[in-house]
């Protein structure tokens, strides 16, 4: 909290040395101006209204003026005080001003934009402070940010096309807010890649675990979207167990791959200290092989050195090594990509870094807010867009 108060004092200042070098009361002579021509712009359309010009004594009257009132309009440029015509029958707002809107547009997106960059919701509030003079709540915040319901409903109902060569699932574990106290929940993710090397994320959802049953519900989600897998080559998974038993469920003609970072990490955690090293040296020479053949032999290396003195960690590897070599069956070019979840896990580190100055969620919506934002961000980069990854295109 302390980082972020300097950063925001550091950035008080930024503003107001920008302010003074250019003009001194630049901003306060636009603010002005905009003020001027809003009120302008109503008295206008009161006129239009009404028939006739201040004054006139014309035929064909449909209203009588009724005043003005003054009301404040939170802008880039700070607080305009606006001067709002009226008739006995409504009140002319301008164009740019909405019914009951205290804030324009772009202050608006400033706020939900400033909290999907993962500010806090308090420090939201005293960034937009420096720049239009107004302080926000953040119970202001958490209101506007909830426009987002509805882009995150979509994108949970969007067709997909059955077009996904190559499916990578993982989860990410966050905290929550409860009545109860801070929880953890798991947040289950789908990333697709095409034949041709695009990508995207496809799927996410809110759970309390990675039991078989949620994994299940992710992967229907995803086949009634569309995603009937008649095009996937393989999928590529943490070895999760409840995962494991949702493929065979929903897609078992795919063939599985289990992630070599997520197994090694397991073996290097089973081992002493003293063996470490060595251990780690022998499992990598698995699957840095130069094919499926030299695999196996360098397995047999490995169970030779180790099964007497880690018979059951040599017995489990021997029981997942056909998953774990799946690659192989691939173009040489993709067995780097293939035999991890490192491509998810990418997104993985861009979800912790927003979300590391949350401390916690509040409540779940505001998880699948800030998750979908991450996501959708990261599919429309450009470079997601336009630019696929040659390797996968080579391979193809």
């Amino acid at each position: 909290m302390r980082t972020v108060a300097a950063i925001t004092e550091q950035f008080q200042d930024f503003v107001r040395d920008l302010k003074e070098s250019f003009g001194g009361d630049v901003y306060g002579q636009a603010r002005g101006v905009l003020e001027k021509f809003l009120s302008a712009e109503s008295a206008r359309l009161r006129d239009r209204f009404v028939g006739c010009g201040r004054y006139a004594q014309e035929g064909g009257r449909r209203g009588q003026r009724n005043g003005f009132y003054f009301r404040d309009l939170v802008s880039r440029f700070g607080v305009l005080r606006l001067q709002v015509a009226r008739t006995r029958a409504q009140r002319f707002l301008p164009g740019a001003l909405a019914r009951f809107q205290r804030r324009a547009a772009e202050v608006m997106l400033l706020i939900r934009e400033a909290f999907l960059r993962g500010i806090a919701t308090r420090q939201v509030g005293r960034v937009v402070g420096i720049l239009t003079g107004e302080v926000v709540s953040a119970q202001t915040v958490s209101q506007l940010t909830r426009s987002l319901d509805g882009l995150v409903k979509a994108f949970h109902q969007a067709r997909l096309a059955d077009e996904w060569a190559y499916l990578f699932l993982d989860g990410v574990s966050l905290r929550v807010r409860r009545p109860s106290g801070r929880q953890r929940l798991q947040m289950l993710v789908a990333y697709g890649v095409r034949a041709d090397g695009s990508r995207r994320l496809l799927a996410f959802l809110r759970s309390r675990g990675e039991s078989q049953a949620a994994w299940e519900s992710l992967l229907q989600d995803l086949y009634r979207r569309g995603l009937e897998g008649k095009n996937l080559l393989l999928v590529v998974t943490d070895g999760c167990a409840g995962l494991a038993a949702a493929l065979q469920t929903v897609y078992p003609r795919v063939p599985p791959q289990r992630c070599w970072v997520h197994k090694m990490r397991n073996i290097c955690q089973a081992v002493r200290r003293r063996d470490h090293d060595a251990v780690k040296r022998d499992a990598q020479q698995i699957y840095q092989a130069t094919g499926l053949a030299a695999a196996r032999r360098a397995f047999l290396r490995f169970q030779w050195n180790w099964r007497p003195v880690y018979p059951a960690l040599v017995r489990r590897l021997e029981q997942d090594l056909p998953e774990l070599l799946t690659f192989f069956r691939f173009p040489r070019h993709l067995w780097r990509k293939l035999r991890t979840t490192n491509v998810i896990e990418r997104c993985f580190l861009e979800v912790r870094r927003r979300t590391r100055p949350m401390v916690c969620f509040v409540n779940v919506e505001s998880v699948d807010r800030i998750i979908y934002a991450i996501f959708n961000g990261m599919n429309e980069k450009h470079q997601w867009k336009n630019r696929t990854p040659r390797i996968f295109t080579q391979a193809a």
